[in-house]
């Protein structure tokens, strides 16, 4: 693990190097996931894009981009600590139902991570049965996680707390973790949220770039 937390911290500091100097409008705070259990090519279609989403509260928006006949489908979400108070609203695109809390109440393989992912109290959901078909698994699908901020909380204060997650959450009190379960084929699993892998940070930034040239001349 201590070789994949140097690698993060180099991720995170392009991310915030590109970040300091370019619009966030259309970037927003995104992030993809590695299995905690061994490579799995999967991790990189899977991201979580947090928003703040007004009166102290803040949205996390989980997709797939694996083609619909992958098989694999996103069947539960835990969150691990940090200024979040609780889960105030699940909201859902067609074709996803989930509801608050999950089975299992943990995070699978989480205690391999260190410190240890221990789910905070109530901070999960899990897509109800049949969890395959309800769960995230197409492009089209999505899930958002509304959770209500702890009192003088900020959304820069979800952010910092995530970085540190990221970083050494040995250092930090305020860290928040995101872990997710997947079900379907081989490359299932638990993931844990981890910073964009620069290529594809790249590429975004690219279509950025692209995106304010196209508004000059609209």
């Amino acid at each position: 693990m201590a070789h994949a937390r140097i690698h993060h911290v180099t991720v995170l500091g392009l991310v915030l190097a590109f970040g300091a100097i370019l619009p966030t409008e259309g970037l927003a705070n995104l992030y993809t996931f590695e299995r905690i259990s061994g490579y799995s090519p999967i991790g990189s279609q899977l991201s979580v894009e947090v928003t703040d989403a007004g009166s102290d509260q803040v949205l996390f928006t989980f997709r797939n981009s694996l083609p619909g006949t992958s098989g694999y489908s996103l069947t539960d979400v835990y969150f691990d600590d940090g200024a979040l108070l609780g889960i105030a609203e699940i909201t859902h695109s067609s074709g996803v139902a989930f509801s608050q809390g999950a089975s299992p109440g943990h995070l699978p393989d989480g205690d391999l991570l260190t410190p240890p992912f221990e789910v905070t109290k109530d901070f999960l959901a899990d897509a109800d049965p049949s969890p395959m078909n309800n769960g995230v698994n197409t492009t089209a699908e999505w899930l958002g996680i509304v959770f209500t901020l702890q009192t003088d909380k900020t959304f820069a204060d979800v952010i910092t707390g995530i970085s540190h997650g990221l970083t050494n959450p040995l250092l930090y009190d305020d860290d928040i973790r995101i872990g997710i379960r997947v079900q379907g084929g081989t490359y299932g699993g638990s993931f844990v949220a981890v910073p964009i892998p620069a290529a594809v940070l790249l590429g975004f930034l690219g279509l950025a770039a692209a995106g304010l040239k196209l508004r000059k001349f609209v």
